[in-house]
């Protein structure tokens, strides 16, 4: 709700703005460029409904009359609401028939906004509503705010095209928006801080409020400080004081569930009763909508589920276990396992994993959830089968608590000796191919090598899971070896075993492998093809592979950042990171490095090493060995020295990491890191030459490391050292051989899309990068003079004509007959085509480049 203000031009009172009000054009300009009848905007409390019908109105045209009705929610009468209509526009009479005869009669250009109508079910009043709408002239258009949606005919407007039903979705504030809230803030500042709003809020205009009135400290991942009380008290007087106590407990029990459907409703509150209680808080707007846009399955608001399952519920378990009986009997395996740890029964929890595969890993918090059962029931678990054990010993890995791992590894022995020779040898090549990969993490390649390869010799075709698995750690042991050729076979050998298996999950997982091969081979562009094609086929599972999702957002924000797209990478790392880290995926570190390498092309060092240290801190937290994390964190942070002019620091740090990397004793670099030894390396050798010059061969050492990887094949780390082969050169005083070596690197740098590493050079030596103007071409833009069939398709031209009017993808799926998928697919085709990152580019280069009027 607005305050009232009197209007000097107009008559009555009409809506004051808040003064922390921002107009929202993407939102208003449909809505007023619309020629329907009717603008209907229905949502739950504190969606930003009355502002926007407000901000609308204050653009009427001048001929045009306002009538302006706050209803304030109440459960009027129909001749309440002709009694209001009446005083409103001036009629003589209040009378119902009196009222419907003057709008059929209407022959002045009006707006009538009903602002919070209705909220309970008042079937009389919605009659009335529809007869209004219905008689009433097409002068008169009408504006309705609601939480609870009317009992109109909308389809018949609908049908006539008299209807502009505003999706509620698109009522959130996104990231921009929240950003120009923070007017006090640097625009990179802003932009980080409007991101963690979004994730606390959902863009719900009452949840950003809030966060704006809760001033965080926004360069940290605290929550909102007194955030829980104001939005309990927002809810208490904005939805609870409206239910029953009945449609109060039942709302507050559908909060601490994953998901439900009118089925389970019936189970929970009752035969007859409850399918009509869940029905009654969908119309009474109670922040209910689609569970990963199932048709089947709701959820209620996430950011309000979690605040409610912050608070004490005394009454949890017996919810909680009889939810798991119901999940339990329509084998629904993964929300039975949740519900049955949250009621402390875990006998039934260790029961119900029989049924999980390793695929159940990357569904939302399942490894959380066998993390947290572990630490309640190990022996019991660790004693129950090898499945059970595995799926212990892969949750720990994901998680990089390899002691906890190896400690599961070793319970295998209990089932030996196995009944016969042949499930001796699978229960043998099961811990063969277990010890491989928990050696291959901690850094141990031969040995791990040998496990692997002496697993896929034994392995059965029932255990084609881990035989997948025992290849992928082959791929990655070849690209770490530089064996580019070797990796693709495996990684092609894997790829059919899981397709043919129909495992989208294990072709997601091996698309990572194949995304690395690719952005080595120089090819960043292909590699972000691939994944946002997994990523969109993994979106339309049943149930999202979240943990999955995360690392590809991670991968895929590296990409972009290595192609200089940094909007877009940042984007990606803050969601990659927050699905990491909600899962306790290990790799949630790549989000934080992702996040300060973009903080230092900003120079905002002093971010960039908030972000590092936050990492390291993490990881310290979670019980991960500094194996995982010291040497990638100590590389980018002597980088980062470098480009400050701090060479004895990163000399210092560099020499002493890379003692782990060389010797008897070495280790090889993570997984998610090829190029880790490769990069410490060539960085010593240019900290040496600025700290000593003329003690080391800093020249031939990189030279050499230049040829090597030219020799495998591996262009993106060639051209990397072709760059760092030119500074090395510049520091040593041998300048015209420097900049022709430069010339060289900077067509590499455009011919493989490696934007980010020119960055890097002109933050460490900006002189050379400047040197007789050497500066890689910008990507390529479309040319204005490529004929429109040249550039993108009929139906992408299609779908952009309709972002361009506003449309949502599902509105555009709607009106073209496509899925939406298919939009998704086409967008991304578009942006890709034009070079862009975000609809409104999209519309603006199209504009530019005359692919339409």
């Amino acid at each position: 709700m607005t305050a009232m203000t009197p209007c000097l031009d107009r008559p009555g009172f009409l809506p004051r703005l808040s003064s922390h009000h921002l107009s929202r054009e993407r939102l208003s300009a449909p809505l007023l460029a619309s020629n329907a009848r009717v603008k209907l905007l229905c949502a739950p409390a504190g969606s930003g409904k009355t502002s926007l019908l407000a901000d609308c109105l204050l653009q009427a045209p001048p001929q045009c009359q306002v009538c302006w009705l706050p209803l304030a929610g109440a459960a009027i009468t129909p001749a309440d609401l002709c009694r209001r209509l009446a005083e409103a526009s001036g009629l003589p009479s209040a009378e119902e028939s009196a009222v419907l005869a003057a709008l059929a009669r209407w022959s002045t250009p009006t707006w009538l906004f009903l602002d919070d109508y209705c909220r309970v079910p008042n079937p009389q009043l919605d009659q009335l509503l529809d007869r209004l709408i219905a008689v009433s002239s097409p002068m008169v258009t009408w504006w309705l705010g609601a939480r609870r949606r009317p009992q109109c005919n909308w389809p018949r407007l609908l049908l006539d095209d008299d209807l502009y039903d505003c999706e509620r979705s698109t009522l959130a504030f996104n990231q921009a928006e929240i950003a120009a809230l923070l007017q006090h803030l640097t625009p990179a500042e802003a932009n980080i801080a409007a991101s963690k709003i979004i994730r606390l809020s959902g863009g719900w205009c009452a949840g950003v409020r809030i966060a704006l009135l809760h001033k965080c400290d926004w360069s940290r991942n605290d929550t909102l400080h007194s955030r829980p009380d104001t939005l309990l008290d927002y809810l208490q007087h904005e939805l609870f004081t409206s239910l029953s106590a009945e449609l109060t407990e039942a709302w507050r029990v559908l909060a601490h569930l994953p998901r439900f459907n009118a089925r389970l409703c019936e189970h929970l509150f009752g035969a007859g009763e409850g399918a009509q209680c869940l029905k009654t808080l969908q119309e009474l707007g109670c922040f209910i909508e689609p569970w990963q846009d199932s048709a089947d399955w709701l959820q209620i608001f996430p950011p309000l589920t979690q605040l409610m399952r912050d608070e004490q519920w005394s009454t949890g378990r017996s919810w909680h276990r009889r939810a798991c009986q119901w999940f339990a009997a329509e084998q629904l395996w993964k929300p039975a396992f949740e519900q049955a740890l949250l009621a402390e029964e875990y006998e039934v929890a260790v029961s119900l994993l029989q049924h999980f595969s390793f695929e159940h890993l990357f569904e939302e918090q399942t490894v959380v959830l066998l993390l947290r059962l572990h630490e309640q029931q190990g022996a019991e678990l660790l004693s129950g089968s090898p499945q059970l054990v595995g799926l212990i010993t892969a949750a720990s890995l994901f998680a990089g608590r390899f002691e906890q791992a190896a400690e599961c590894v070793e319970q295998l022995s209990r089932f030996t000796p196995q009944p016969t020779p042949l499930l001796q040898q699978q229960l043998l090549a099961r811990w063969q191919a277990q010890q491989g990969w928990l050696l291959h993490l901690q850094g141990r390649m031969e040995a791990s090598r040998a496990h692997l390869l002496e697993a896929l010799n034994d392995l059965g075709p029932d255990l084609w899971t881990v035989r997948v698995l025992c290849l992928s750690g082959l791929t990655q042991q070849a690209l770490l070896r530089g064996e580019l050729e070797v990796a693709q076979a495996l990684n092609r050998e894997a790829l059919c075993l899981a397709r043919a298996q129909g495992s989208l999950v294990f072709e997601g997982l091996l698309e990572l492998d194949h995304a690395q091969l690719l952005e080595q081979r120089g090819a960043p562009a292909r590699a972000e093809t691939l994944l946002a094609n997994i990523h969109d086929l993994l979106c339309q599972q049943a149930s999202l592979p979240t943990p999955l999702l995360g690392r590809i957002a991670l991968r895929r924000g590296r990409l972009a950042l290595c192609m200089g797209e940094e909007e877009r990478a940042q984007e990606l790392f803050h969601a990659g990171q927050e699905q990491c880290l909600r899962s306790h995926d290990k790799r949630v570190l790549y989000g934080y490095i992702g996040l300060a390498q973009l903080a230092a092309n900003r120079r905002d060092y002093a971010h960039a090493f908030v972000c590092l240290r936050d990492a390291e801190r993490l990881m310290q937290l979670r019980q991960i060995p500094d194996t995982v994390y010291r040497g990638v964190l100590l590389q980018v942070s002597s980088h980062f020295w470098l480009q400050q002019g701090r060479a004895e620091l990163a000399c210092e740090a560099l020499s002493r990491v890379l003692k782990h990397y060389r010797g008897p004793r070495a280790r090889h670099a993570p997984p998610a890191t090829l190029a880790l030894i490769a990069r410490i390396e060539y960085l010593l050798a240019l900290a040496k030459i600025r700290v000593m010059p003329g003690s080391v061969d800093a020249v031939g050492q990189i030279d050499a490391a230049l040829e090597q990887a030219r020799s495998c094949g591996m262009y993106a780390l060639a051209t990397e050292l072709q760059l760092a082969l030119a500074e090395a050169l510049w520091l040593d005083g041998q300048v015209a051989k420097a900049v022709d070596v430069l010339h060289e690197g900077s067509r590499n740098v455009e011919r493989y899309q490696l934007q980010q590493l020119w960055s890097e050079l002109r933050l460490r030596q900006p002189s050379l990068s400047d040197a007789q103007h050497v500066v890689p071409l910008p990507a390529k833009e479309p040319c204005a003079s490529s004929a429109p069939a040249d550039l993108l398709s009929q139906r992408e031209l299609q779908v952009l004509e309709l972002i361009a009017l506003g449309h949502s993808n599902q509105q555009i799926a709607d009106a073209l007959f496509i899925s939406l998928h298919t939009v998704k697919t086409h967008s991304r085709r578009i942006h890709g085509k034009l070079r862009v990152e975000r609809r409104t580019q999209a519309v603006a280069k199209a504009k530019s480049l005359g692919l339409w009027g």
